[in-house]
């Protein structure tokens, strides 16, 4: 047997420490979770893109009563980024999380269908794409989506 061990790497900042451009990118994703749909969880979820040409797309978590019909904020962002503007890679990825009157402490962690859509985006563009995690204590900075997801799914590995 060979043990493997896969790693990762984060820089956790405060706000303060966080350059005026995503502070701003934090700021559009933490808006959003007001217009999030989520009459069951009540974990309202914001995401901001920010893409190459500068333009913001924004999304949020859209809940259904038939659990698998909903879509995380995440992939909202990405796949709304994606349709309208195909051509422009995404930079960076901001997310926060809101539930029980405010945003939570940690930075939320995005599932594992959302990581993939990540990693899938920043591939699809072969240029990383920063992920920024907000929470009240402290800021998450990935330098690249692949970073969330190390050991990846991608078109080639489904060539046989």
């Amino acid at each position: 047997m060979k043990k493997l061990c896969i790693k990762t790497s984060l820089a956790s900042y405060s706000m303060e420490e966080l350059s005026e451009s995503d502070r701003a990118l934090i700021l559009e994703a933490k808006e959003m979770t007001k217009k999030s749909y989520s009459p069951y969880s009540h974990f309202q979820v914001g995401a901001a893109a920010l893409l190459a040409d500068g333009t913001i797309v924004k999304g949020s978590n859209q809940e259904n009563a038939a659990y698998p019909s909903g879509l995380c904020a995440e992939r909202t962002t990405l796949f709304a980024a994606n349709a309208n503007h195909p051509d422009q890679p995404v930079k960076a990825l901001a997310i926060a999380c809101f539930t029980a009157g405010h945003f939570t402490e940690e930075p939320g962690a995005p599932c594992g269908s959302c990581r993939q859509v990540m990693l899938e985006t920043e591939h699809r563009f072969g240029q990383p794409m920063r992920v920024l995690l907000y929470g009240e204590k402290a800021v998450y900075v990935f330098d690249k989506a692949e970073d969330l997801l190390p050991y990846g799914f991608f078109a080639e590995d489904l060539e046989g």
